[in-house]
């Protein structure tokens, strides 16, 4: 869901998938995906998470990498991830930490965040963000929300990380011990029973 360039696609067939169908909202990333899965058992389905035609019980897994932040409910959305998936499916995504979506207020200085703002966590909702000479429209929910979502779509939450930064990917101590400050990611395992 909301697949970009569908280089995470690719890999997962190199790694042994056997089908691949990814969802993209953007029309050109969506002929880059195409191209990534040029001769690949694999598609694209141009199409927003929430306007895709989810088919009941249809896939082993749904994944989705930091793209559900940008949708303003995700109810419906996890309700449908959860209809298209068949029995013991697999539901696997990011989104941005709430921790950081909380307030953009650190990043005003455009420079390497040293120190974060959490500010207004518990108030729900858009937040805007600075972004390469744009602002980027994201949205703001707890760790809470998210967790009641998915239960109350009917998923078991089988496995919740925040992306603690590993040293081996890091060129030197100074970045590492500053990515150690705060987490920037939430990944959340959950199936279907």
């Amino acid at each position: 869901m909301g697949c970009g360039d569908a280089q995470f696609g690719k890999e997962l067939l190199e790694s042994g998938a056997l089908y691949y169908h990814g969802v993209e909202g953007s029309e050109g990333m969506g002929r880059l995906a195409a191209q990534n899965l040029e001769g690949l058992d694999g598609c694209i389905t141009l199409a927003t998470m929430e306007s895709f035609d989810y088919p009941e019980k249809c896939y082993d897994m749904v994944t989705s990498c930091l793209a559900i932040h940008y949708l303003p409910e995700v109810e419906e959305l996890f309700k449908n991830i959860y209809k298209t998936l068949k029995s013991q499916g697999k539901f696997v995504f990011s989104v941005q930490h709430p921790l950081t979506t909380s307030s953009f207020e650190s990043k005003k200085s455009r420079e390497k965040r040293g120190s974060w703002i959490v500010d207004d966590y518990f108030e729900e909702g858009e937040r805007q963000e600075p972004w390469i000479e744009k602002i980027v429209v994201k949205y703001h929910r707890t760790i809470e929300t998210y967790f009641t979502a998915l239960t109350n779509a009917g998923f078991t939450v089988t496995g919740l990380q925040e992306g603690m930064p590993k040293r081996q990917y890091f060129e030197d101590d100074e970045e590492y011990k500053r990515r150690k400050r705060i987490p920037v990611i939430l990944a959340f395992s959950c199936s279907k029973q």
